[in-house]
């Protein structure tokens, strides 16, 4: 079983603002806008979260695990050991975006959400 000390919900979502279903339906400029907005947040998760590396991940169609009809990059602060088995972190974000909503413990109020989008926007004023 996975160990995992740094919850996969801690994770930063970058989406296009046009909302399309699969990375290929992007066109080239906005890949670019992607991913050099990706790099932007990436680097201030990290410095954040005061991770030592970074988790940087699109699940693509279906069968790679995408829950959410729409083109987004995962941006996850990772520490050592914060999993036994390094890879366990795309078992636990598939699982993450399938746990039920119903169990209240398993997610962060809105507040704390809030709070977190917050002091993280502010580094990049």
């Amino acid at each position: 079983m996975a160990r995992c000390l740094m919850p996969v919900i801690r994770d930063v979502l970058v989406c296009p603002l046009r909302p399309v279903e699969r990375f290929r339906d992007l066109r080239p400029d906005e890949v670019a806008d992607l991913f050099c907005t990706a790099q932007r947040v990436a680097n201030a998760v990290e410095k954040h979260f005061s991770a030592s590396s970074l988790t940087i991940a699109i699940q693509d169609g279906p069968e790679a695990g995408q829950t959410v009809k729409h083109v987004h990059v995962h941006v996850l602060p990772r520490k050592p050991g914060d999993f036994e088995r390094n890879d366990s972190i795309y078992d636990e974000l598939q699982k993450h975006d399938r746990e039920s909503e119903d169990v209240a413990s398993k997610w962060r109020s809105e507040e704390e959400m809030e709070k977190e989008a917050t002091e993280l926007r502010g580094l990049f004023s």
